[in-house]
This record gives C-alpha cells, sequence and structure tokens, in this order.
C-alpha cells in the first residue's frame, strides 16, 4: 500500500514506524502536520491508500479524513481520550497502560478503534518510557491496524453500543497549574513523577535563582537533604534540589522570560550560569559498592567476571564537548581493569546522537564549540578503535544518530535492540561527519551501501540493520530485558575458548589496517570538510542547527516519496 505518514515531527516513533511500514514493502511519504493546505496538495498529488497520524497533536481537517481512512495513534488505552493523556498517566503514577489506534472523525479520539496494545509504565521520564515501552505499543497496533485494513475485512469497533466495554473519558491538557511543584509540601515521590511526566516537553515551570524556568528531567538523590526548594550540589551538569524527604536532580533547565519566550534546553549548570550560588560538586562513584544507596550518575562502570559494563546515559542522547571528555576518562578506568571483553551501553534508552547542538548554540562562538565537540567525539571514537587488548562491544538498546552510530561501530561487535532506529549520516544537519565514519562505515556494509546510506538519510530500523551488516545481532527484548540479556551474552563470549584468538586477530587485522591507511589520515580528511562547515558564516549547518534546536521549521528533503 501507499501509506501517508502524517507526524508533528519526525521523531524517535515516527521514524521507526516509516522505517518498520518500509521493511513491510508499504511505500511511505511523510508529511509534517501544521499547514492543513499542504496536507490537501500532498494527498491530492500522492493519492494514498491510508493515512497514519502515530500522536498527532493537531486535528485532521474533515475533507481529508471524510474521503480518506485517517489512523490516529493516540498514547491511551481504549476509552481514553485527550491531548495528555500519557502525561496524566505518569503524573498519577499509572503502571499500566496502553496505544490505541483509532479513526479520525470530528471528535478527537472518538473514532472506531482498529487496535490497541497494552504497555507498562515502570517509574522513567515520559520521553524514555515514549521511546520505549510506549513506542513498542505503539508500532504493535499500528501495524496491526494496517494489516486488518490492508485486508479489507475488518470491521473497526466503534466506541458507544453493546460491544463497548470500556469507560470513556475526556480530559483536558495537563496544564502548569497542574504540573506545579510545591517543593514545602510534595514529597520525593510526588516530585519526580512530576518531573517525569513533563521531562522532554513541556518542563515542570518553577522559580529559580531569582528567574522562571521550565525543569526537565529528575532522578533521586538518596543521600543528599536540605531546606525544601534549596539547590545543594552540582554533579555533571546537573543540579540537586531539596524535597521535604530527601532530594532529586534536575538534569536540564530552559529559561522563561518576563515576556514569556522560552530559551532552549541546556545542562542546568550551563543554562544558569552567573546565577547558580557557589556550590559543591559532589561526584558519584564511577564503580559504586553493592552495598548501600546507589546515586544518580550518568556514567557507571561495572564487572561480572571478566566483562566490564561501561553504561552511559545522557538527555536526548546528546554528548556535549565535556560529556565526551568525562565518558573518555572512564572508558580509560575501563581499560586498566583486567577484563577480556568491555561493553558500551546496554542501557534502555539513547544510545548516543552525537555532538550537543544546543550546547553549541548557546556557546559564545558556536563555531569553535562545534569543532571542540566534534575533536573531543573523535578523541572518544579514537580510543575505541585502538584498543587491541580486548573485545568491545556496542549494546545499543535505544536509538543512534550521526556521530552516536560511528560512536557504536567503533567497536567489534554491535548488539541492537529490537525497535531500535539508527540514523548513520549527518546531510540533514548540512554536515559531512567525523567520528571515523569513512573508515568504519564502509569497512561494515561496503562503500556503495555507505554512500547510500549518507545521501539518504534515511532512518534504518533494527532488522534492516541487521540485513545489511550495519549491526551484528538484533535481540527481540523489552527495554527492561535488554541489559540483562546482552549481560549474560557478554559472559558467554567472555567465557568463549576462540575469544583470546579474536582478540589477537584483532590486533593484526588492527595493526594491518594502519599500514594500508593510518586511522588520523581519516581524521584529518574528515576534519578538514568539518573545518570548513564549521567555520564557513554561510554554510548551512549554522542555519539549520539553529533551526532544530529552536524548533523552527527547516528543509529537510523528507516530504518526497521514500
Amino acid at each position: 500500500m501507499r501509506i501517508l505518514l502524517l507526524a508533528g515531527a519526525f521523531n524517535s516513533l515516527s521514524q521507526r514506524l516509516h522505517a518498520e511500514l518500509r521493511d513491510r514493502r508499504h511505500t511511505v511519504d511523510l508529511q509534517l502536520a501544521g499547514d492543513d493546505d499542504e496536507l490537501r496538495d500532498t494527498v491530492n498529488r500522492l493519492r494514498p491508500d491510508l493515512l497514519l497520524a502515530p500522536i498527532l497533536r493537531t486535528a485532521v481537517p474533515r475533507d481529508v479524513w471524510s474521503r480518506l481512512t485517517c489512523l490516529i495513534v493516540h498514547p491511551g488505552p481504549p476509552g481514553d481520550r485527550g491531548p495528555s493523556s500519557l502525561d496524566r498517566a505518569i503524573q498519577e503514577g499509572r503502571t499500566e497502560w496502553g496505544v490505541t489506534v483509532l479513526q479520525a472523525e470530528a471528535e478527537m479520539d472518538a473514532g472506531p478503534v482498529w487496535a490497541w496494545a497494552p504497555c507498562r509504565l515502570p517509574e522513567y521520564g515520559k520521553s524514555d518510557l515514549y521511546r520505549n515501552e510506549v513506542a513498542d505499543a505503539a508500532v504493535a497496533a499500528a501495524l496491526l491496524a494496517v494489516d486488518r485494513f490492508a485486508s479489507n475485512g475488518y470491521e473497526p469497533q466503534r466506541q458507544c453500543g453493546p460491544g463497548w466495554h470500556a469507560t470513556v473519558r475526556t480530559r483536558p491538557v495537563l496544564r502548569q497549574q497542574e504540573r506545579r511543584i510545591d517543593w514545602a509540601a510534595d514529597a520525593t515521590e510526588e516530585v519526580l513523577r512530576r518531573l517525569r511526566a513533563a521531562d522532554s516537553r513541556p518542563g515542570v515551570l518553577d522559580e529559580l535563582c531569582g528567574g522562571a524556568w521550565y525543569l526537565h528531567g529528575g532522578h533521586r538523590e538518596p543521600l543528599l537533604c536540605g531546606r525544601p526548594g534549596e539547590l545543594l550540589a552540582t554533579r555533571a551538569g546537573a543540579v540537586c534540589r531539596a524535597t521535604v524527604d530527601g532530594a532529586v536532580w534536575i538534569p536540564e533547565l530552559r529559561h522563561r522570560t518576563p515576556e514569556g519566550r522560552t530559551g532552549i534546553k541546556l545542562p542546568a549548570v550551563t543554562a544558569l550560569g552567573a546565577l547558580l550560588p557557589p556550590l559543591p560538586e559532589v561526584p558519584a562513584p564511577l564503580m559504586p559498592g553493592e552495598d548501600g544507596p546507589r546515586p544518580w550518575s550518568d556514567i557507571r562502570y561495572r564487572e561480572e567476571g571478566a566483562v566490564g559494563f561501561l553504561r552511559f546515559s545522557f538527555p536526548g542522547g546528546a554528548m556535549s564537548t565535556e560529556h565526551c571528555r568525562r565518558l573518555l576518562a572512564a572508558y580509560r578506568v575501563a581499560l586498566a581493569r583486567p577484563t577480556s571483553v568491555l561493553m558500551l551501553g546496554g542501557g534502555r534508552d539513547f544510545f548516543s546522537n552525537g555532538i550537543h547542538l544546543n550546547v553549541i548554540e548557546a556557546a559564545p562562538d558556536p563555531a569553535v564549540e562545534s569543532w571542540d565537540n566534534i575533536t573531543a567525539m573523535d578523541e572518544l571514537v579514537d580510543a575505541v578503535l585502538t584498543t587491541t587488548d580486548r573485545l568491545v562491544v556496542s549494546a545499543v538498546g535505544g536509538n543512534a544518530a550521526a556521530g552516536g552510530v560511528m560512536l557504536a561501530l567503533a567497536a567489534d561487535e554491535v548488539w541492537c535492540r529490537a525497535g531500535s532506529v539508527l540514523n548513520p549520516h549527518y546531510r540533514l544537519m548540512g554536515l559531512y561527519g567525523s567520528e571515523y565514519w569513512t573508515y568504519t562505515l564502509p569497512r561494515r556494509v561496503g562503500g556503495p551501501a555507505a554512500e547510500r546510506l549518507t545521501r539518504q538519510a534515511l532512518p534504518v530500523s533494527s532488522a534492516t540493520a541487521e540485513r545489511i551488516g550495519l549491526v551484528d545481532r538484533v535481540l527481540a527484548r523489552g527495554p527492561e530485558e535488554f541489559g540483562p540479556a546482552t549481560a549474560h551474552l557478554a559472559g558467554l563470549l567472555a567465557a568463549s575458548p576462540t575469544t583470546q584468538q579474536r582478540i589477537a586477530a584483532k590486533k593484526a587485522a588492527r595493526e594491518a589496517d594502519e599500514r594500508a591507511k593510518p586511522l588520523d589520515a581519516y581524521r584529518e580528511e574528515e576534519l578538514a570538510v568539518m573545518h570548513r562547515q564549521f567555520f564557513t558564516p554561510e554554510s548551512p549547518y549554522h542555519a539549520l542547527r539553529s533551526a532544530f534546536v529552536h524548533k523552527r521549521p527547516a528543509t529537510t528533503g523528507l516530504g518526497v516519496r521514500a
């Protein structure tokens, strides 16, 4: 079939649906929502068989849904209606939820149901759940609905009448008044629910250091405490704020001016800048003990026998210069440990999306910060590529893009969760790219495929990534199961009698590759292009980066058939 994918943004869920529908031999076109006349023109020009809209924030025009079947993916179980479904579920502490695919009609979320799938809501932020449990359920329900539509014999269930047993409940948008944190009264668990329900957007509006700020994300602090509402410490760019019975770490902030304008999301310490009072930096141990409370940290290392696990989780998968340098320092600590297998990643959310565009945009000189960031990424990737005394495995539990994909490809093996989406390209940001991609990508998929992946700039599903050799193994596991599953496989790899032979062969292959063309040559060639793109004022990178960061429309080339 020809399917028109209507999305508010080409984000993790819409990219995953785009990739998986293409895997199933459907012709898929993308249309970004917002301009009804443009949507009408697209429908008239392409004449799709079906319109599929994943978690749409705006209504489909009547004249479109009245002549074309339009299926809406709603992040709530059957009977749930309203624009803040997932936000309310998280803030209320729900543990079981669901995703429904229903047909667009005049009343929002009231059309007949084509499919639905249940999902759990463990204690994670909304954006994490959206990319994982909710996305798994959304894709399962959407693919089932598409199959049912294609069969031309399925009758969707109307949300009324004798066959309908779910309670219908329509709830309004969750506004800031309901999200507000009362630091003098709310316990830590209540604070965390409110922060998690708004971690990506819109954030929780609050007062801090004499200004108005949106708070994004939250993690429990088990030891520090103080006067409710006061800032206690910093860690890895986050600030710690006291609650009535403990404290929470807030990783990111977004400024709101007195006129109501909002800034961009930044690491909390960076956002506050000179407004931040003198606070102690309280680092978390890289290798915490097994006993006692486990403090929050964005980088962690542990060992099981001959396997080392270096996990990292940065908001939105973006890695600033500082993130890269801290992760490189942790990697060097891991290399000093007596292991034969070292696993990178293994968490449940983003692996990495490469350089931190928001931090770059906010820098005094974005070109200089871009250069510092890419060279710090290169140093990290170089350390992985030149590790020859053990096997390195990248465990990609979530999505990865641009330099984050190339970081994963620097390892000897790449293991990926089914449902992860990879974007192995830089073109949509107007960049050539670095991180040794001209070495690692062709050696995995071949020169023609590498050129096609970087030129087409389309998302790649985990199944396709395995088929073309981009990854070595795909694990059909849930978000919570992926880490333990990869840990078990890594233990088997370390115990294999052939592992030492593989390490020796790896070392010999690296030396042969170095003789043929040194790694420094790849890096110098890539960075020569990147330097021009960073330091040429008219370079499209600067305009594309600014549009991306400030959520302004930009020409992406993704509105055409793929």
